[in-house]
């Protein structure tokens, strides 16, 4: 008769000894709640659809259950882990390195950008956990490098990002090459109903279990919105730098090239920085990764990307150099900060055009925002965004209000305008009003001029009509 192998304690949790030595070292002090629901079902060996956001700790909730089951003696893929990011498969793999330290099995992280070589070796060693990208896997997998044949188990990690990526054709030719006895378990951060299929196309009876999916990470980061011209965003982010108490500062733009100009501002002002984006090669990622993750670096500027997958305990500030595209997207940027227990703060610049858009983000995300100004050394450098609505008073299109009427009318305020644009969307002006404080004024009312309210009314012509007709009137002569 097989004994049953002795048990340890993990909260409430019964786990293996071998690792709950590991994960004591590591300092898990008690299981997160995802890993309180998910760890019983993957070790009973049913299948699993988990709702939870990077930070949570879901790694180590599907990680602890397959280190368990992994038989060290067999030299073949057990369990493989597919992810969406370079990033977040090397993350995986460093933590089933340090769950697994007394269990002897081997992992390895498979991802593009790199050659094949080593991934060849690794794989020819015999790993029993195999973390990788869908398309290096199954280019692994057509060069007869990786057999899914031995496999127990297949983890989707961020199964919502895979999709979002336009990874889902390769995933399901992933799925159908794995073995049709096996456990599947899914860890999406959000329900959206392409990851429900795929959930239920490739799960059988799985167990459903959702974390509070807005919430754990963002309220423990304190929110604060900051309103600032774009040009002055620079600025506002040194302002942040200089003032406030920063541990490690992760800022996120939208874009590639975004992400290389700020990066090349700010260490023109000396700053310690770096960037970290899908036009970089590999091992230049890993470079900027690890001194960021090391202390070696203060600032570090990503895209989108990089908000899934970056494990970093130490980061006290994130700052949305660009506004979110939606509450998703916000939430998984500013659920870097404000980890273990930790506090955070979040900083989102809005800029001059971005206040509808906050508006509705702000009312998405469910969470309080603090407003806050950029002290200006200056005040003559320091401008509001005012947004003028009022044209719909004026007769008979937003065209008939004279542009020297409103800089005049502001000028009886003893406020300059800085900028003026008559060609905003629904009738809507924004300009940039002088002041000592950053805010937002709205709306303005502007009296119409006199000389325009009459001039140019629903019943009179426009002056180019009265010109062209006048032209024709000619000719007829």
């Amino acid at each position: 008769m097989t004994l049953a192998p002795p048990t340890a304690r993990f909260g409430e949790l019964a786990i293996h000894p071998d690792i709950s030595r590991a994960i004591d070292e590591l300092g898990f002090m008690a299981p997160t709640p995802v890993q309180t629901r998910a760890i019983p079902v993957l070790q009973a060996g049913r299948d699993l659809f988990a709702q939870a956001q990077t930070g949570t700790g879901k790694t180590a909730a599907f990680a602890i259950p397959i280190l368990e089951k992994v038989d060290a003696t067999l030299k073949r893929p057990q369990a493989l882990i597919v992810v969406p990011t370079r990033e977040l498969a090397l993350q995986v793999t460093r933590e089933f390195g340090a769950i697994g330290k007394y269990r002897k099995s081997h992992e390895v992280a498979i991802y593009g950008g790199v050659p094949y070589g080593p991934q060849e070796r690794a794989l020819a060693r015999g790993t029993q956990i195999v973390v990788g990208t869908p398309g290096r896997l199954l280019d692994h997998i057509e060069k007869g490098n990786l057999d899914l044949s031995g496999l127990f188990i297949v983890v989707l990690d961020e199964a919502d990002r895979l999709l979002d990526m336009g990874f889902a054709p390769e995933v399901r030719r992933l799925l159908r090459r794995a073995p049709e006895r096996r456990q599947t378990a899914l860890f999406s951060a959000t329900l959206v109903a392409d990851v429900r299929d795929l959930a239920q196309r490739f799960s059988h009876n799985a167990v459903e279990v959702a974390i509070e999916p807005e919430k754990q990470n963002v309220d423990s980061v304190e929110q604060v919105y900051v309103e600032v011209l774009e040009q002055d965003k620079v600025r506002a982010l040194e302002e942040l730098l200089r003032r406030y108490e920063t541990d490690q500062v992760l800022v996120f733009r939208h874009t590639k090239r975004g992400v290389d100009d700020l990066e090349d501002k700010l260490k023109k002002k000396k700053h310690n920085v770096a960037a970290i984006h899908g036009d970089m090669t590999q091992r230049e990622r890993e470079r900027a990764l690890e001194r960021f993750r090391g202390g070696e670096l203060h600032v570090l500027i990503a895209t989108n990307v990089a908000a899934r997958g970056l494990h970093i305990e130490d980061i006290s500030h994130v700052v949305n150099y660009d506004l979110p595209e939606d509450a998703d997207v916000f939430t998984h940027r500013v659920g870097r900060a404000g980890r273990a227990g930790k506090t955070g703060v979040a900083v989102t610049f809005v800029g001059e055009w971005d206040f509808d858009e906050f508006d509705q983000l702000r009312a998405k995300a469910g969470v309080p925002f603090r407003r806050a100004t950029t002290p200006a050394p200056d005040q003559h450098d320091a401008y509001a965004v005012v947004r003028l609505d009022s044209f719909r008073n004026f007769t008979p299109r937003p065209e008939n209000v004279s542009v020297r009427r409103v800089v005049h009318h502001f000028a009886e305020a003893e406020l300059e305008v800085r900028h003026l644009n008559m060609t905003a969307p629904t009738g809507t002006v924004y300009f940039i009003q002088r002041t000592t404080v950053a805010r937002r004024i709205e709306p303005v009312v502007v009296p119409p001029s006199p000389a325009v309210a009459t001039a140019q009314t629903p019943l009179s012509p426009r002056p180019r009509r009265v010109r062209a007709e006048k032209k024709v009137q000619k000719k007829r002569r």
